[in-house]
């Protein structure tokens, strides 16, 4: 498994591609790998190919952070005008200056592009049903159906930080919330397993995907 592979977690805590690292040289890999999906990700929305979801059903969540991204690459663009202005009797400096802000800009559009292609994923085709709850390319957790307990639209736009509760805002709101009754194993960003059983995460439609969850859980409900 190469260090660009996703990192999909869950229950239980087994990782299904790249593992938890230690010390600088882990988290340099895990920095890259980001870097690299992001890069990946403007690829596939020019393209139009969303990524992992197979047979399952797409949720989107990234429609509330569209004004902030362009917010974001607009500082930049504006940042490099006016460096320009300011190294134009440095023309070395200029250019790495210039090649760093175009790589920002690059990355911004990255994780847009990461949060449109990546949505979330909910597929009960299988005997092994599954939601899976993402962010942009750092967060990716596959919850087993069997595991889920309760769901329910709930807008919080607080978010303090709790033992077993993963919290994914965009926008400063999350509007799902998903109780479990055994924990699912997430990674942090640098790799760092943590265990949760809450998880509160934004969807650009809730009614739908939790309407969709319930549906989904009840003949899992009439096995168990």
């Amino acid at each position: 498994m190469s260090a660009a592979a996703d990192t999909v977690t869950t229950a239980g805590g087994a990782s299904a591609g790249g593992t938890s690292a230690g010390g600088a040289l882990g988290t340099v890999r895990h920095l890259v790998a980001h870097e690299v999906r992001l890069l990946a990700s403007i690829g596939r929305w020019v393209a139009r190919r969303p990524h992992g979801i197979g047979r399952g059903r797409a949720f989107s969540y990234g429609r509330g952070q569209g004004a902030m991204m362009f917010g974001f690459g607009f500082v930049s663009v504006l940042e490099s005008v006016c460096m320009a202005v300011l190294l134009r009797n440095h023309p070395a400096v200029h250019r790495v200056v210039f090649a760093l802000d175009v790589y920002t800009l690059l990355l911004i559009v990255g994780m847009h592009a990461a949060s449109v292609t990546r949505p979330h994923v909910l597929d009960d085709t299988e005997d092994e049903a599954f939601l899976r709850i993402r962010r942009a390319a750092h967060v990716d957790v596959r919850v087993p159906l069997t595991a889920i307990t309760s769901v329910r639209r709930e807008l919080v736009t607080t978010h303090e930080k709790r033992d077993g509760r993963l919290d994914l805002a965009i926008g400063a709101q999350t509007t799902i919330t998903l109780e479990l009754s055994s924990p699912v194993r997430h990674f942090t960003f640098l790799g760092r397993p943590k265990d949760v059983t809450m998880i509160r995460f934004h969807a650009d439609e809730p009614e739908a995907l939790v309407r969709e969850i319930r549906t989904a859980l009840e003949p899992v409900q009439e096995l168990t």
